[in-house]
């Protein structure tokens, strides 16, 4: 039996990566289907990936699957037909291309079985993912979005939403997937009959609030095919006018597609424009957030005078002042909550 899983360190395999001559290219893929055995799935896809030497990341569960990888620029063909020859449902998905891609996304292969592809809290056994809304290719988008009454709901969390979104759109007020779906069906009910256009970065979380809207006696239920990812690539494509604007925020290495040159967001730290996330460089805090050049260079990465002078100390008192925290520095905490988003505040408001 082949190995399933990688036993070499991360940094060593980050390093093979960069250390590569051939260009990868950046892919995202889902689709909703049923799937009898999930594990042995995985484990066929894994050794069929890895002999094609894919990095990322892949979820498995009984309701589908979802993707984002990247793959040497010779294998993208073979990677396709292996793909689609996993199963029938798979056969001909769209895949969406990264928009402003380096290849250098991913470093490892990560495939794992879970309960559902997206975590969505919903426990209602007639709720069926498969029968979504419908689809609007980029052109479509446009018009739809600029007839009058037209609702364009966002449908990521808001530090995505908080770096770039559509014109017009609307944000459900929560940090997780599974807070909002319920949260837009209350903040929507008295719209039922409007048109309603869902989106997300790759598709796969709005396709599956468009089958939740619908389940829930909405009439005119559309989602962005391929999510920004592929509307941002089709529209450019065929010279559309971009209405997405900023950033779109993407889960890799790369942590943003520039989309527009739009900066619609500040630093956390000093409230100056600025649309750049990073990770607070203290292994105590690793706080994603949205951080200036000038204040990562005072602050030497981290999000706070406190977690530099940490960061800063020996690696035996930086541990003894984590192991007694318990989390208490909201490590990985993205909410629009967070202490250091009220710099953005006081901006906007210094400013209207």
């Amino acid at each position: 039996m082949p190995v399933l899983h990688n036993k070499v360190s991360n940094e060593e395999l980050k390093q093979r990566m960069l250390a590569e001559a051939e260009p990868r290219t950046t892919i995202s893929f889902y689709k909703y289907f049923k799937i009898e055995d999930p594990t042995a799935f995985r484990n066929d896809a894994y050794v069929k990936f890895n002999d094609l030497k894919v990095f990322g990341r892949i979820y498995i569960a009984h309701e589908g699957i979802n993707g984002q990888i990247s793959v040497p620029a010779s294998n993208v063909e073979a990677f396709k037909s292996t793909l689609y020859g996993l199963s029938p449902d798979l056969n001909g998905i769209r895949l969406n291309y990264a928009v402003d891609d380096d290849g250098k996304s991913f470093w490892v292969l990560r495939m794992k079985v879970r309960a559902k592809v997206v975590a969505d809290g919903i426990d209602d056994p007639t709720f069926d993912p498969a029968k979504t809304g419908q689809y609007l290719k980029a052109k479509e988008y446009n018009e739809l979005a600029d007839q009058p009454g037209t609702i364009i709901v966002d449908m990521r969390n808001h530090y995505e939403y908080e770096v770039g979104h559509f014109e017009n759109a609307i944000e459900i007020p929560s940090d997780t997937f599974r807070e909002q779906l319920p949260m837009a069906v209350d903040m929507l009910k008295d719209n039922k009959d409007a048109n309603i256009i869902m989106y997300c970065t790759g598709g796969i979380r709005c396709e599956k609030a468009s089958a939740y809207m619908l389940h829930n006696g909405f009439k005119n239920i559309f989602h962005v095919e391929g999510g920004i990812i592929e509307y941002a690539r089709k529209a450019k494509e065929e010279n559309l006018p971009v209405k997405f604007k900023g950033k779109n925020f993407v889960f890799d290495e790369r942590l943003g597609e520039r989309i527009s040159d739009d900066i619609l967001s500040v630093c956390h730290v000093c409230g100056k424009p600025c649309d750049t996330h990073t990770n607070c460089k203290n292994d105590g805090c690793h706080l994603l957030f949205i951080q200036c050049e000038e204040c990562a260079r005072k602050l030497e990465g981290c999000c706070s005078e406190g977690c530099m002078e940490e960061k800063n100390l020996p690696e035996d008192e930086q541990k003894a002042r984590r192991a007694g925290r318990e989390n208490g520095m909201m490590i990985f905490n993205k909410s629009k909550e967070h202490p250091l988003r009220k710099h953005r505040d006081e901006w906007k408001k210094e400013r209207e």
